[in-house]
């Protein structure tokens, strides 16, 4: 049986009797929408916007985690990870052993910390990993979340014609803000670290009344790149321009900063914040996915998208 892995991600098998001929199809050209950029950088800049607590090299791969301990009285001792992003394995190269060692290493790295092993593969551009992503299916391990990753220029982010005034920025993410923001769970330290962490980081936050804010966002600027995370908005608050004037006041600090580029990650599913960011002018510039490690005795930790 071949296990071919589509530039979407998705996973075909066919019977090898029944193939009649094939041959390797080369990387896609250089995209002509959105800035220009190789797979490894942008890996390397979304990596940098979502920092573990600690983290190990294995030849090329990246080890990330960034666990919180059990909560008191929790009898359990169920260990929970803050985002796929910040528990998973970056393999952007070769991890210096034969693959089979190397995933039996990374099992063992997350098991000592409490949690499931994840490897975050790409699909769908230049130097990505198909080939990756058909061998952890032929050993077992299970996609669970894809995504794009996507690119624009930022000016037209920046110059979107829209009032900005009612957007608060800080430096530092408060309680009123994690009071909207859906995917921590239980804020421990590891919640803050993780947010908090990148070269230049930036929170809005539009007031919502006496309850959690209207509006957020997040913006990660490092170098020529801006990145644009958790914008959420009330349900309630919908349809009112709101995530657009978070995503312009964040695009316009980010600017002063030097930045000229953006990216951000949209799930395959979502797709309200697809049709908001194709007018805005991004293009997907490949697709990312999280493999987890085939189903193993005992309890085993949590790890959020």
């Amino acid at each position: 049986m071949l296990v071919i892995t589509r530039r979407d991600g998705e996973i075909v098998r066919i019977a090898q009797e029944t193939l009649v001929a094939g041959k390797t199809v080369p990387a896609a050209p250089a995209r002509r929408r959105g800035p220009a950029a190789t797979y490894e950088e942008l890996a390397r800049v979304a990596a940098r916007a979502w920092q573990p607590v600690e983290s190990e090299r294995l030849g090329d791969w990246e080890l990330r985690a960034a666990v919180q301990e059990p909560s008191p009285g929790d009898s359990t001792g169920r260990r929970v990870g803050f985002t796929r992003r910040a528990n998973s394995v970056l393999p952007l190269g070769d991890p210096g052993r034969p693959l089979d060692e190397a995933l039996g290493f990374v099992r063992r790295w997350y098991a000592d910390r409490g949690l499931p092993a994840y490897v975050q593969t790409a699909t769908g551009g230049a130097g990505t990993q198909e080939r990756l992503c058909a061998e952890l299916v032929e050993r077992g391990w299970e996609r669970e979340v894809s995504a794009e990753l996507r690119v624009g220029a930022l000016a037209p982010v920046g110059d979107l014609d829209v009032e900005t005034g009612h957007v608060a920025l800080s430096r530092s993410v408060g309680a009123d803000w994690l009071g909207r923001y859906q995917r921590s769970g239980e804020v421990g330290p590891q919640v803050l670290h993780v947010l908090g962490s990148g070269p230049s980081v930036w929170f809005a936050t539009v007031p919502g009344g006496e309850g959690p804010p209207a509006a957020i966002g997040r913006c990660v600027v490092d170098g020529r790149w801006a990145g644009f995370m958790a914008v959420e908005v009330d349900p309630a608050r919908r349809r009112e321009g709101l995530a657009t004037a978070v995503m312009a006041a964040l695009a316009r600090r980010a600017l002063t900063e030097g930045a000229s580029a953006a990216w951000l990650q949209v799930e395959q599913d979502n797709g309200g914040a697809r049709a908001l960011y194709d007018q805005m002018g991004f293009a997907t510039h490949h697709h990312y996915h999280h493999y987890r490690e085939p189903e193993r005795d005992g309890p085993g930790g949590g790890v959020g998208q």
